[in-house]
């Protein structure tokens, strides 16, 4: 990156040389910080370490022939600041001071305007309600963004005691930062996704509920004929653990969308969607569809991080089924992840005899065994342009009878006969 650093140099720089710089600035929660706020925390540290090194080099000036412990026990304090920076922890206060210490006007007070600049940048008032969705930060701690853009800091405590995850929507009154402090701070948390957050915490897990088999169906609605076959052929219920499989090329992602697509708009499921391994241009075909990925992966990931974010998101889901909810997580895709690991996340899928139900309905190219449904498309009926193209021999459902009644089972075993024969 360019010696000569600038606002509109460092605007069009990549994130990752934003983050690579901040590290060396030694930066504390760099990646928590926004675009606009890490550009300016950059700007201001670079200001602060340009303006200390002239000064030093002045004193060696003037200083020359001095001891050399001096310079040495100078370095080894600026070191500890460095590292003390990096450490964090649960209270916001650890290593704001010295990050910034000697900013453009010499004031070392923090900003008490939620950590945004200007004027014209939102504010929140003591003891005011807010609502956002949360991001975790690596030392345990998190960060809630408003629905007006301001940031709230979350204690490692409350992120353990309510059990958030990336993407929990919270509530709860907020405090003014104090001295040492750059963000306002959650007085506590009220809300967790809608829900008390006691209830939340205290209420049961659904590893000890009983779970059963998958009775009632999960119908999507409009007039998509992949979705209606899926529907009809091949029916998915609340719980069920459902792969759609194929090739490549053969359809699973926009099949999947689809399906997504058509369930959203029933008012008594929660649908997550993960991008697990997706191409950049894919995630805009998702939003413009109106299913908004809770987490998104690109291609290059490695296994582990894809795994994280799918893990979370069924942590999510099987917290919202222990309560009583319903919610279906869409996965594209568990390829790449190993079949040990592709198994684990599915069988977190489960109707609970209590109630709540977790669906999880993921692409792959292959199923891997232990699926209640699949879903196999025909790359051949894709490419040219056959709809539905599933490949109805090779998919089914488990017990389908619990699901569309003894009629529409045989309905289903008909036409499984009649495309064998």
């Amino acid at each position: 990156m360019s010696a000569v650093l600038t606002r509109e140099v460092l605007e069009s720089s990549p994130l990752a040389d934003l983050h690579a710089l901040a590290g060396e600035l030694a930066i504390d929660g760099f990646r928590r910080l926004r675009r606009d706020d890490l550009i300016g925390t950059i700007l201001d540290r670079r200001g602060d370490a340009d303006a200390s090194e002239g000064s030093s080099r002045g004193g060696r000036r003037r200083r020359r022939g001095g001891s050399a412990t001096d310079e040495a026990s100078g370095t080894r304090g600026d070191a500890r600041d460095r590292s003390a920076d990096a450490r964090g922890g649960d209270d916001q206060g650890n290593g704001r001071r010295r990050r910034r210490r000697g900013g453009s006007d010499g004031d070392d007070r923090p900003s008490t305007d939620g950590g945004r600049s200007g004027d014209d940048r939102p504010t929140v008032q003591d003891g005011e309600t807010v609502t956002g969705a949360v991001t975790i930060g690596d030392n345990g701690s998190g960060t809630l963004a408003t629905d007006d853009g301001v940031e709230v800091f979350l204690s490692a405590g409350q992120v353990r005691r309510c059990e958030l995850t990336d993407g929990d929507r919270v509530s709860g009154p907020v405090r003014p930062p104090r001295r040492s402090e750059r963000f306002p701070s959650l007085v506590r948390v009220e809300t967790v996704n809608g829900e008390p957050a006691d209830a939340r915490s205290s209420g049961p897990r659904d590893d000890d509920q009983r779970a059963v088999h998958p009775h009632e169906l999960l119908v999507p609605s409009g007039d998509d004929p992949t979705v209606l076959a899926i529907g009809w052929l091949t029916p998915i219920g609340r719980g069920s653990r459902a792969v759609i499989a194929g090739p490549s090329g053969a359809g699973k992602t926009e099949a999947l969308r689809r399906l997504g697509v058509a369930l959203r708009d029933n008012e008594q499921v929660e649908v997550v969607t993960v991008l697990a391994g997706t191409r950049p241009e894919e995630t805009g075909d998702w939003v413009d569809a109106g299913l908004e990925p809770t987490a998104t992966v690109d291609l290059g990931a490695s296994p582990d991080h894809r795994t994280k974010a799918i893990d979370e998101a069924v942590e999510r889901g099987r917290r919202t089924a222990a309560g009583g909810g319903h919610a279906v997580l869409l996965v594209d895709s568990l390829d790449g992840l190993g079949e040990g690991a592709a198994r684990r996340i599915l069988s977190a899928a489960r109707r609970l005899a209590s109630g709540g139900s977790l669906t999880i309905i993921a692409t792959r190219d292959a199923p891997v065994g232990g699926e209640s449904t699949v879903v196999t498309l025909d790359r051949s009926f894709t490419i040219t342009g056959r709809f539905p193209a599933i490949d109805l021999p090779a998919s089914g459902t488990m017990r389908p009878e619990l699901l569309v009644g003894e009629e529409g089972a045989a309905a289903i075993a008909a036409a499984r006969a009649d495309l064998a024969g």
